[in-house]
């Protein structure tokens, strides 16, 4: 991978970001609302993968190594 990315990679992967930090952010507040045992446990599943993909879109934002 390149050590630089484009405006509009970089604008996609803001785009991107947003929309998962707001999926996550309704996951987890729908997981402590659901009262559904296997609705709970897909939401909270969600939720962590949901982290999991942030976390990487962020190091895509901020990594600027030669190691990509």
């Amino acid at each position: 991978m390149t050590k630089y990315l484009g405006l509009h990679e970089t604008l996609d992967l803001h785009e991107l970001l947003t929309f998962k930090n707001l999926c996550l952010t309704k996951a987890t507040t729908m997981s402590v609302l659901a009262q559904d045992p296997e609705l709970k446990a897909i939401l909270s599943e969600d939720a962590a993968s949901g982290t999991q993909h942030v976390q990487q879109l962020q190091k895509f934002l901020t990594d600027r190594s030669d190691n990509q």
